[in-house]
């Protein structure tokens, strides 16, 4: 397996003490036929290079809409969302697509790897974008598999893969470009408590090496895992507030029963 040292993070750059995130007075608005919804109501936010944070929220809070802003997927109805020195609140479509894949790696729930793709071809498909060598491409992607050890799993489909494992290829398609923040969307809500813990130790493991993550959750036993919690209800942030006692994986497994037990 690599070592996350061999693994570079993007940080283009930045000056010190420039945050990488910067959300200034942010307010979204959804027309829904005769029905205005205010789904951010003035939020402001900083996160610094190399913070681990959750966003956590019941349904409707906000905290969806959040992350598609983080994610250039939406734009604030009104405010200022700057990225990496860059303000991309008021961005074009194509500008912005360039931004997610230069800048950012998303990892989701449900994996969303194609099934007729070996675990290899789909690391390798932001890479397409990139205007990258070929050999390049190929190399970067296993380097990647590797890191979260599926080095003797690249040839392997989808459909011969547990969900743990098919996490981790998500996770090194998400690595695959060198993305300044990694982005990721209840990562273990289709897993089971074991497997889950063991991907909580790959982020953190990648924001030890100086990778910037934010995670959304509903699951407070996995906020604990990063290093700062922001409570969402009704467009507003309520809570932000640092982790106590960030949990070490290897503990919190030693704690679960085996799958015999």
């Amino acid at each position: 397996m690599a070592t996350l040292a061999q693994v570079e993070v993007n940080a283009n750059g930045l000056k010190d003490g420039t945050p990488v995130i910067r959300v200034e007075n942010v307010h979204k608005y959804y027309d829904l036929g005769e029905t205005k919804v205010h789904a951010l109501r003035g939020v402001d936010m900083t996160i610094e290079p190399g913070e681990f944070v959750a966003i956590m929220g019941s349904s409707g809070s906000g905290k969806s809409t959040f992350m598609n802003m983080l994610g250039c997927l939406d734009k604030p109805s009104s405010g200022r969302y700057v990225l990496e020195g860059t303000d991309v609140s008021s961005l074009e479509k194509k500008q912005l697509a360039a931004i997610r894949n230069r800048k950012l790696g998303f990892v989701f729930q449900g994996f969303n790897l194609l099934s007729r793709t070996t675990a290899l071809e789909n690391v390798e498909l932001p890479t397409l974008y990139a205007q990258m060598e070929k050999e390049k491409r190929l190399a970067r992607a296993k380097e990647v598999l590797e890191l979260v050890g599926l080095g003797e799993r690249m040839d392997h489909y989808p459909s011969q893969l547990s969900g743990g494992q098919q996490q981790r290829v998500a996770i090194a398609r998400a690595l695959v470009n060198r993305p300044a923040i990694l982005l990721a969307d209840e990562p273990t809500g289709n897993l089971d408590s074991r497997t889950s813990v063991e991907i909580m130790q790959i982020f953190q493991d990648l924001n030890d090496s100086g990778l910037t993550i934010v995670l959304v959750t509903h699951e407070p036993d996995i906020a604990q895992f990063a290093k700062r919690t922001v409570v969402f209800r009704d467009g507003k942030i309520r809570h932000d507030d640092p982790v106590r006692k960030r949990p070490r994986a290897a503990e919190v497994l030693k704690t679960l029963p085996t799958i015999d037990e």
